[in-house]
């Protein structure tokens, strides 16, 4: 089954692409809203949330196709200087984790992303120039567990008696 998103790319319709970025972390009172363009866009998400993205100059790299493990891209947020710093500053003191959802949405349709959203960790980052420079993760097949499922009381009931 494709995506709205697969379709659109295949068709060469004239929908516009609105990619957003929500930053979030456990140290902060808010989250980050930021869309890629030079209108702020409110979009709906996949779990019903409302919100009011802040236009900014993003540009995104794709992730290295090789055999490290871990897939990462990097973001670079123009002109959010102040606001990031301040963020970023709460995070590190509370020593939280940040965590990005990378969302795209039609112009035609706001109502819900065009994809399944990814969902990143903020690797690291810098801030040089009025830009804010991330690395996010979104797959880190070498800090997977392995077996998968943990094995305790309440996945195999049986263990208790051992």
């Amino acid at each position: 089954m494709s995506t709205v998103l697969e379709q659109l790319y295949a068709s060469g319709g004239s929908d516009v692409v609105i990619s957003t970025i929500e930053l979030t972390c456990a140290a902060w009172s808010d989250s980050l809203l930021f869309c890629e363009g030079f209108e702020d866009q409110t979009c709906t998400t996949e779990d019903g949330r409302t919100l009011t993205f802040l236009a900014a100059p993003i540009r995104t790299n794709d992730a290295d196709k090789d055999n490290q493990g871990a897939q990462t891209l990097d973001f670079v947020i123009d002109g959010v200087l102040g606001e990031a710093q301040q963020h970023i500053d709460a995070a590190l003191q509370g020593e939280q984790e940040v965590k990005m959802t990378y969302r795209k949405f039609l112009e035609s349709n706001r109502s819900e992303p065009a994809e399944a959203p990814y969902r990143m960790t903020i690797l690291g980052g810098e801030i040089s120039d009025g830009a804010v420079q991330l690395q996010a993760g979104y797959f880190d097949l070498i800090g997977r567990a392995f077996p998968r499922d943990t094995y305790d009381t309440e996945f195999s009931p049986g263990l208790k008696y051992l």
